[in-house]
């Protein structure tokens, strides 16, 4: 049976198929290896889209396609249900007062500790493709997306899921050093107290997973951060107007301008204290000024 990075690449496929118009023939042998190769848990049909993609086919003007796409669909769903009454058979009984939101259902909203959320505690496994190392970041995800939010348990693995597939699909493979730093700064941005909005909009889903993978370290960073970092390069570049006779002469920088090599400049750390220094520069000849870092 394919997993999840299969199922989601022969749905890619499902669809660049119908959108080409290419013969029919293509999109029902793919309905067909669909129907006899797939079996989809709730979570990879979310994850991937799978029956979004495939449940659009139904209204196909190709008869043929829209037959084989209403019967995989019936098919998916048969098994959705049973996977559900599966569970629930296996949950011991308890009281609706006692029961943790993993016991009383996984669509249940979460009642406990939000500051502590994490995949263990609330029951959850994060077992969804057959790499370990993929696993592991599915449970990070899962534990940022977690912090403080009481949505329930089924819904953040189902957005933890599809986030480490969109970043799989972007760095390719789970031993890639960008996919690995990738995941721990979006853990880290998520479990920043003053990144709320971030939070708030992956798990809305306002940011889509694809979106989300792609954001830079600045486009991560919370609100306060950028203006406490405005404040400190507003500050710092006052402290770097030193006057002339405290700066320094160069004569390697070479004025843009006038291309004289008669340059005075001074340095300061502008921005966080990780980050490069700025050197503000002044031409000696025609007094052209201009920084870099």
């Amino acid at each position: 049976m394919m997993d999840q990075r299969e199922l989601e690449a022969r749905i890619r496929a499902l669809s660049k198929t119908v959108g080409a118009n290419e013969p029919p023939e293509s999109a029902l042998r793919l309905l067909e290896t669909l129907k006899k190769d797939a079996a989809p848990t709730e979570e990879m049909l979310r994850a991937t889209k799978a029956g979004v993609v495939v449940g659009k086919l139904r209204s196909n003007t190709n008869k043929e396609i829209a037959r084989a796409a209403a019967e995989l669909v019936t098919k998916w769903k048969k098994m959705v249900e049973a996977e559900k009454s599966s569970k629930n058979s296996k949950k011991p009984a308890t009281s609706s007062a006692t029961a943790s939101p993993a016991a009383s259902g996984s669509k249940a909203a979460f009642t406990g500790d939000p500051e502590n959320r994490k995949f263990e505690s609330d029951g959850v496994d994060t077992n969804r493709t057959e790499s370990k190392v993929r696993n592991s970041c599915i449970g990070l995800i899962y534990n940022g997306l977690a912090y403080r939010s009481t949505d329930a348990p089924a819904n953040v693995i189902a957005r933890a899921v599809a986030v480490e597939s969109a970043a799989f699909k972007l760095f390719k493979q789970e031993e890639s050093a960008d996919y690995k730093k990738k995941i721990r700064s979006l853990f880290s941005n998520l479990k920043n107290k003053a990144n709320k909005e971030l939070r708030k909009g992956v798990n809305s889903g306002d940011i889509s997973p694809d979106r989300f993978v792609a954001m830079t370290d600045e486009d991560l960073k919370s609100e306060e951060l950028r203006k406490k970092e405005i404040e400190l390069e507003k500050e710092n570049m006052k402290k770097a107007q030193v006057p002339m006779g405290e700066k320094s002469i160069s004569d390697s920088l070479e004025c843009g301008k006038c291309k004289k090599k008669r340059v005075s400049y001074t340095q300061a750390q502008t921005r966080a204290a990780d980050e490069p220094m700025t050197t503000f520069c002044e031409c000696m000849n025609c007094g052209n000024r201009w920084k870099f870092s």
